[in-house]
């Protein structure tokens, strides 16, 4: 069988894995581009958010390479995101396409649902449930490869003498852990990506700024959605740090109910769940300026209600803890020139505070 699956970051890697493993052709969805925006856009509703046209583009893309499964995941709590998979059917449906969508809901929520879906992607093809448990863990480990690999890049971007070699070396490191197939030549690859990338020429003696991304896990994660914010504000001398990895987000809201500092840390501003990652992004800014960070920046899809619950917090988080944060709501009318003048801008801002506490002189950061 043909299966897809959403384009989120670098996860496809291994998802693509899990499923070829399983006996099955992963029909990999395209990067998110133009047209899969447009395609989403052009039969979303209106005023749905971005994510939702992006993989709603991303699932009509891959129907028309030959896919016929989707797989995709559910949601908890009053965020539009649960019931996206049962949107996008009916409206891929209606467009005529064939196909069979499976929607994994948290195994938090039903265990039982959870391992019957599992069933239904190992029975065509006859994979015994010790050989789905061996496969899952080295697509596991390799999930948890990209994400260390990606993590890394990210410190060391900002420290870069040569203006791309960052970005080069980690593009070459993905090769390497895509080819890997089993668990010792993922090893391998892991340490071949970090030496890579460690192999960049750095200058160590900057001080670069520190700004911590919170905001909707899908816009966080993709970087068409988000204009490649990372690698621009790497290139522009900032070092970031994402507040959500795919791996940490699935081991605390799936498999265990964990992020329970970062809940702690929301309370005194935050004390209910209002759905997707409101709560977190209130909680991860007050770590962030307990952490001495310099900025954080919140990456939210136009119209999404919690990020926009959240953003109304954030303004009283801003004042009482001192940590500047600048708000990023995202759709099909964002334009790069815009969103590159108010990053400018913003690290101007945080430049010039580290300046007058004398914790910076002018030519502290690259490009300054």
């Amino acid at each position: 069988m043909r299966v897809t699956f959403p384009h989120m970051g670098t996860s496809h890697i291994a998802f693509k894995h899990l499923i070829n493993n399983l006996g099955h052709e992963a029909i990999v969805p395209p990067a998110p581009s133009k047209r899969t925006l447009s395609l989403g856009v052009r039969h979303a509703p209106e005023f749905a958010c971005i994510p939702f046209k992006i993989l709603l583009g991303s699932y009509i893309e891959a129907l028309e390479n030959g896919a016929e499964m989707i797989i995709s995941s559910g949601g908890v709590g009053p965020c539009r995101a649960g019931i996206y998979g049962l949107l996008h059917e009916e409206i891929l449906k209606d467009l005529g396409y064939d196909f069979e969508m499976l929607i994994f809901e948290p195994p938090l929520r039903g265990l039982l649902d959870f391992i019957k879906k599992i069933g239904r992607v190992i029975r065509p093809t006859r994979v015994s449930w010790p050989t789905f448990i061996k496969v899952f863990k080295t697509s596991w480990q390799k999930l948890i490869i990209l994400d260390e690999t990606e993590i890394l890049s990210h410190q060391i971007r900002p420290y870069e003498v040569i203006r791309g070699e960052t970005t080069r070396a980690f593009k070459e490191a993905l090769t390497l852990i895509d080819k890997a197939e089993t668990r010792q030549e993922l090893d391998s690859a892991g340490q071949a990506a970090e030496m890579l990338l460690r192999d960049v020429t750095q200058d160590r003696s900057r001080k670069p700024l520190r700004i911590g991304l919170i905001g909707e896990i899908y816009v966080v994660l993709e970087p068409f959605i988000n204009l490649d914010i990372e690698k621009t504000l790497g290139e522009m001398g900032v070092e970031t740090h994402r507040s959500i990895y795919l791996t940490d987000w699935t081991r605390d809201n799936t498999v265990f109910d964990g992020e329970k500092d970062i809940k702690n840390a929301a309370k005194p501003y935050l004390n209910q769940l209002i759905g997707g990652h409101g709560i977190n992004s209130v909680g991860e800014t007050v770590l962030y300026a307990s952490n001495g960070f310099d900025g954080v920046i919140q990456l939210a899809p136009f119209t999404c209600i919690p990020e926009i619950v959240a953003k109304s917090i954030l303004n009283r988080v801003s004042r009482d803890l001192n940590i500047p944060v600048l708000t990023l709501f995202l759709d099909e009318q964002t334009g790069t020139a815009g969103a590159q003048t108010r990053l400018e801008a913003f690290t101007d801002l945080l430049l010039q505070k580290r300046r007058n506490k004398g914790d910076l002189d002018a030519t502290g950061i690259f490009g300054n």
